[in-house]
């Protein structure tokens, strides 16, 4: 469905989209507000919401708070942190609006969420480790080093 709906923007547009729709992905914990977006694709703030629409199927904002429960998914799920610490991990400023959006896209609050991943038993990174080393951005892990296997010597 995207696939269609970008065909509907130019391809020249579309270029300075992906450039706002890719800043959110990488600063989606800092706080991000319709003007600093429509900035960085080169747009006016009006024109820049009615395309990133009209090319993604939603506004930049839902867009944002998307990507910012996608992030917190994954730290619910393996990392020792309670959920208000996720809440501001991810860049929300209010656990009422966390919690209500959290809600609204997977169906449960991050507790019942947390608690069902927690049943499965599986290994949980400690916090201060994760805040640490900066855990809290999905990484690829085509793009990760991987371990070798252990030298012999």
């Amino acid at each position: 469905m995207t696939q269609d709906r970008t065909a509907r923007v130019p391809e020249d547009v579309l270029v300075h989209l992906r450039r706002a729709r890719d800043h959110v992905d990488r600063h989606f914990r800092e706080p991000l507000d319709l003007e600093t977006l429509a900035a960085v694709a080169g747009l006016s703030k009006f024109h820049f919401l009615r395309l990133f629409r009209r090319a993604y199927g939603r506004t930049p904002g839902v867009y944002l708070s998307e990507r910012r429960v996608e992030r917190a998914q994954d730290l619910l799920r393996g990392a020792n942190l309670t959920v208000t610490e996720v809440c501001h991990a991810v860049g929300f400023s209010s656990l009422g609006s966390f919690s209500t959006r959290f809600r609204e896209i997977t169906g449960e609050s991050p507790s019942q969420f947390q608690r069902r991943y927690a049943a499965d038993g599986a290994p949980r990174i400690p916090g201060c480790y994760v805040f640490m080393r900066g855990l809290t951005e999905r990484r690829d892990a085509a793009t990760e080093e991987k371990p070798g296997p252990p030298d012999p010597g």
